[in-house]
């Protein structure tokens, strides 16, 4: 098994919640954070552009991807020009597709020829892939967010389709692939298998990074006594 400081592949924390980024932030094998209008509303995130003008200030020298919350592309051009304007490590978050499914790619195009670092986010077909690497093509440097978590969710094996995005992405320069919403630490050594550049994770997912390796004897005895001890405090009878 390769070792956690042995992987080409960066890890970045997914999440809104200040004091967890920090932390995260004094962990080296953290090399960027991600987050979203959803993560933010679960952090109870009320005033969205001073968070993100904290966090960008608080980690100045990571990737920082912040996502645009409009529907419209006109206002999420405003909104893209104005989050990338917070600092140069700042990614600006924009998806796909609208809500009523109309492509962004022109907009992409327009953001990152015009020098707005672009992470474009929520896709899951290597026909999106293939769309939006070539929308980007020659522009600023860019990430693309493939949510390989969602695509498992579906009953579908996503390491054939993201082994093939790396190989579309691999083909342009300055452009990233992303394995976004994992379901497991397991997918970051998949990832990591099939020459993926980023993985992003949530908190629960980065704290076990600290089981990678154990033996599994030891973590079978220690899931006996959970149980064990669990049973007696809880006071059960028969």
């Amino acid at each position: 098994m390769t070792a956690v400081n042995g992987l080409n592949i960066k890890i970045f924390a997914d999440g809104a919640e200040k004091s967890a980024m920090l932390e995260l932030y004094a962990n080296p094998l953290i090399r960027g954070f991600t987050t979203n209008p959803t993560l933010m509303r679960k952090a109870g995130i009320a005033d969205y552009a001073a968070f993100a003008k904290d966090i960008v200030c608080a980690i100045p020298d990571r990737p920082i991807s912040l996502e645009v919350f409009a529907d419209d592309f006109a206002e999420m051009e405003r909104q893209a020009h104005q989050i990338a304007s917070w600092g140069g490590n700042v990614y600006v978050k924009i998806p796909v597709t609208n809500t009523r499914a109309e492509p962004a790619l022109d907009l992409i195009c327009r953001l990152s020829h015009s020098g707005v670092k672009v992470n474009v986010t929520a896709l899951l077909t290597l026909d999106q892939v293939r769309d939006v690497s070539a929308a980007l093509a020659g522009g600023a440097p860019s990430c693309i967010s493939v949510f390989a978590g969602r695509v498992a969710d579906t009953g579908r094996d996503p390491v054939p389709l993201m082994a093939r995005a790396v190989e579309i992405v691999n083909a342009q320069r300055d452009m990233e692939l992303i394995w976004a919403s994992p379901r497991e630490l397991l997918n970051v050594f998949q990832a990591n298998a099939i020459g993926c550049h980023i993985i992003t994770a949530t908190t629960d997912i980065l704290k076990k990074l600290s089981l990678v390796g154990r033996d599994l004897d030891e973590y079978s005895l220690d899931t006996v006594k959970m149980f064990y001890n669990d049973a007696v405090s809880s006071g059960f009878r028969l």
